[in-house]
């Protein structure tokens, strides 16, 4: 079994969040076609893309699931990762609990909320 196989209920949860911009095939296959990055841990995982802005390259932690005390120990290798490929920025979109966890201590600052309306 594949990692991203044996992760497939955390990311699906995950994917709860995301307003069915994704499913868990689109996201095993863009990991594939190495356009997202999977980090997978113990009983936790995340998953990445590196955004070019006209301006910056960007990391971003599209989900992330399971164990908080897991996800915090994985995010330095994760973002040393990006600085390594040129990112300036890490970014990441997330439910407002996020907030109240590791990334407060680890320098994340609210910077907007992702608000939607379906048509």
């Amino acid at each position: 079994m594949t990692d991203i196989e044996r992760l497939r209920p955390e990311i699906e949860k995950a994917l709860k969040y995301s307003l069915n911009t994704h499913t868990f095939d689109d996201v095993a296959e863009l990991v594939q076609q190495a356009k997202m990055q999977l980090w997978p841990g113990k009983s936790s995982v995340i998953v990445t893309e590196i955004v070019l802005h006209p301006q910056q390259k960007c990391l971003n932690y599209f989900l992330a699931a399971g164990e908080m005390d897991e996800l915090a120990l994985m995010t330095p290798m994760i973002e040393s990762w990006g600085k390594g490929l040129g990112c300036t920025r890490v970014t990441l979109a997330g439910r407002k609990g996020w907030q109240r966890t590791f990334l407060a201590k680890t320098g994340y600052t609210p910077q907007w909320w992702i608000m939607s309306k379906e048509l």
